[in-house]
């Protein structure tokens, strides 16, 4: 089967591997259907992820249906596939943490990811994806890394809230916080960004990078900031926009340490919250608002690849993250 491998930082290849026939007990065969491409791969290709080894398959954000009847699965069944693999067992997994698990391997960084024809799953890692499409499926991984983060935030409503970075996950972030009733604001440095995230999902609160963010209303702060950026100058300079009684969310991941002035934060009171990956709850919040129409998936998805041309393609995507806010391949 065709798979798509990122041999090391700058290099893209399909490669062929071996199409599994067989697994363990507990998993399950599933045919990809489609495969978000997400700023995690783009950092794998960049040399930039601080947990991989290359070569690497990606992929994380899928979706596939099931290759043969399984247990309770039915051959055929479209699913959304949790990319998180916890051991169970540890202290995370038993206080129901699993995605932040001790011994946590997720596909496509710490083993292989599932931009290929079919892979195995653990079968608790499947969720049912009645009502949506195979495409719609593959962007619910993604959104749950917002939705943890919203739910990590805890009450929004009525609250002023700053997401800094209009990338896919910015936006994921985002629209959840809307849709918990938040008055939501966008920072970046990207004025296209910035644009589409006006046109295509109505927020209005938009401020570009080097403009007087605290200015007018805006001077005493945002309750909730959600850094969204992979950036640790970007995630430094979020201090300083904390209200008193704050909270700062931490979505992005990045491998430098994070310096920032120690009165300033506890005159503030303010609370940081790590935030990783998503868990089970999180994926069914953002299915249910998807078939409810809240999120819409159209706007969301700027290009489908059929995997044969990927490769080419891929350098292409990478240098193209002002206006693209998710492309999927599709098998």
């Amino acid at each position: 089967m065709a798979s798509g491998v990122v041999v090391e930082p700058g290099v893209f290849q399909l490669q062929t591997r071996d199409l599994p026939v067989e697994t363990r007990d507990g998993w399950v065969l599933v045919n990809i259907c489609s495969v978000g491409i997400c700023g995690t791969d783009y950092h794998i290709f960049e040399g930039k992820h601080p947990y991989l080894e290359y070569p690497r398959v990606i992929g994380h954000e899928l979706s596939g249906r099931i290759a043969e009847a399984s247990g309770e699965w039915k051959a055929g069944e479209l699913v959304v596939i949790n990319p998180y693999l916890s051991c169970g067992e540890c202290r995370a997994c038993k206080k129901g943490k699993p995605n932040c698990c001790e011994r946590i391997e997720v596909l496509g960084v710490h083993r292989e990811g599932g931009m290929c024809a079919r892979i195995a799953v653990p079968s608790g890692n499947l969720y049912r994806a009645n009502g949506l499409s195979e495409l719609q499926a593959a962007m619910v991984e993604f959104l749950a890394i917002g939705a943890h983060a919203v739910r990590r935030a805890g009450a929004l409503e009525g609250e002023r809230v700053l997401v800094t970075g209009a990338g896919p996950i910015g936006i994921g972030t985002a629209l959840f916080a809307r849709i918990r009733g938040a008055d939501v604001h966008l920072l970046d440095l990207s004025e296209a960004r910035l644009r589409q995230a006006s046109s295509k999902f109505g927020f209005d609160n938009l401020h570009l990078v080097g403009g007087d963010i605290l200015a007018g209303s805006l001077t005493d702060g945002f309750d909730v900031v959600f850094d969204a950026t992979g950036s640790a100058r970007a995630i430094e300079a979020g201090f300083p926009l904390l209200a008193h009684g704050s909270r700062y969310v931490l979505v992005s991941v990045v491998k430098d340490q994070i310096r920032f002035d120690d009165p300033e934060f506890h005159k503030r009171e303010a609370q940081i919250i790590g935030s990783r990956n998503a868990t089970a709850e999180d994926f069914e919040t953002v299915m249910q608002a998807i078939r409810e129409g809240l999120i819409d998936t159209d706007a969301l998805c700027s290009r489908t690849i059929p995997i044969h041309e990927i490769a080419d393609q891929f350098q292409l995507l990478a240098n193209d993250r002002d206006t693209l806010i998710k492309a999927v391949v599709t098998l």
